[in-house]
């Protein structure tokens, strides 16, 4: 199969990588893609990947079989819509349904119509609007953009001042939601849609916060692992029937069908399940952990959604090995991040048994090493037969990693292994 995977992330490397391990007859290429997807043997054609004429016009000259669209930008912009209008098969929703990432106002009214059960939410715009709906919800205090903000939209505080702080910053750009907190562990779970049926794939939960013990700001995620040993055995079905499947039908009912990769970001509180928030593509860091256990083809699950034929699929099936990733990031994230130092120590790295590196903002210098252009810099991945195997791998790696000023969280999965 002929396929193109749009973006320039760690969560297209992943999917690069997991589609070469399937299949040597896989024709992939990733556009932009990135150094690390160029360096496994990939062609990352320069493409402005978030304009819809420009990705339409590149995929009617090379004829691909189906165009997987990674981060959330291209989709809200609305590449996939030209695309799918000529027929070209694609993993990833159009403009119009994207919204459900792209706008969590949007995002709410769908699970309120769906009967999706969420915390409550108030829309405000402005300083003066939030104040009284922070004291009627009280700390702590959840305050959200509304559009996207690469994972940098969201605080949650007990302080009022720094709320505050928080709507006067993003109101400016569009409207802001005061949510409930929502106490518990936090889930991420993918399904595959079609527009009409989903099929899920293995639960994973990442690691938002920049510093060790969930402390300091959000991030667009420092690690992850996968499975959940802690959820209930039915769990996903569950969350399949509640939220995954009721989304859907009613983005279907609306004449906005979803089809690509539903992300629903769950929070299990001890008055049952609630949806945080849905993505409208695969999560990054949780797409390195859950596609590295799939043993099912990737791309037959891509297709089948993109053509609207997930009903003839069994569910995915994956490895009981566990995976982690963490993610090691660049001094100065999430904030102002100092770039282009020198990144040692990759292909020592690498050499640890069970782990592979997925690249994020990495390029060569003048020499054939390598740099780091970025916030997070790149992720490293270990599978081993339990968690504790798994994690000391990763870490295993990461103390091979030389980067000046470099930073990683030293807990990713520790609560389960």
């Amino acid at each position: 199969m002929k396929i193109l995977v749009l973006g320039p992330g760690a969560r297209e490397h992943a999917i690069v990588l997991a589609l070469l391990a399937e299949s040597a007859d896989h024709e992939v290429v990733c556009a932009p893609g990135n150094a690390g997807i160029a360096a496994s043997g990939v062609e990352t054609p320069a493409l402005a990947y978030t304009d819809p004429a420009a990705v339409s016009a590149f995929v009617a000259e090379r004829g691909f079989d189906l165009v997987v669209i990674g981060p959330e930008a291209p989709l809200v912009a609305g590449v996939a819509d030209p695309l799918r209008a000529a027929g070209v098969p694609v993993f990833g929703p159009d403009a119009a349904a994207a919204e459900l990432e792209g706008s969590k106002a949007f995002a709410k009214r769908i699970m309120d119509e769906a009967g999706v059960p969420t915390g409550r939410a108030v829309r405000v715009a402005s300083v003066d609007a939030a104040g009284p709906v922070l004291d009627e919800f009280g700390a702590p205090y959840v305050v959200k953009a509304d559009g996207l903000a690469a994972g940098k939209g969201v605080l949650v505080t007990s302080d009022r001042a720094a709320a505050l702080d928080h709507v006067a910053t993003w109101a400016p750009h569009g409207e802001v939601l005061v949510e409930e907190f929502l106490d518990g562990q936090e889930v991420s779970l993918f399904f595959f849609a079609d527009g009409h049926d989903v099929l899920p794939l293995s639960p994973a939960q990442d690691y938002k916060r920049i510093f060790d013990g969930d402390e300091g700001p959000n991030t667009g995620g420092m690690g992850a692992y996968s499975p959940l040993p802690w959820v209930a055995d039915d769990f996903v079905e569950e969350i399949a029937r509640t939220v995954a499947l009721p989304t859907v039908r009613q983005l279907e009912a609306e004449g906005t069908p979803f089809v690509g990769l539903l992300y629903c970001g769950l929070i299990v509180t001890t008055a049952g399940v609630r949806v945080i928030e849905f993505n409208a593509r695969f999560g990054d860091p949780e797409t390195q952990v859950v596609l590295a256990r799939m043993e099912s083809p990737l791309s037959q699950y891509l297709l089948a959604a993109a053509r609207g034929e997930l009903a003839g699929l069994p569910a995915p099936s994956f490895s009981e090995e566990p995976a982690v990733i963490v993610v090691v990031a660049s001094e100065g994230y999430p904030g102002e991040v100092v770039a282009g130092r020198p990144l040692t120590g990759l292909d020592e790295a690498a050499e640890v048994p069970g782990v592979h590196l997925v690249h994020a903002a990495t390029a060569r210098d003048a020499d054939g090493g390598w740099i780091a252009t970025g916030g997070r810099v790149l992720g490293v991945v270990a599978r081993g037969a339990t968690f504790a195997e798994a994690r000391d791998r990763a870490y295993q790696a990461v103390d091979r990693i030389e980067l000046e000023g470099g930073q990683h969280r030293s807990d990713i999965a520790a609560r389960v292994a």
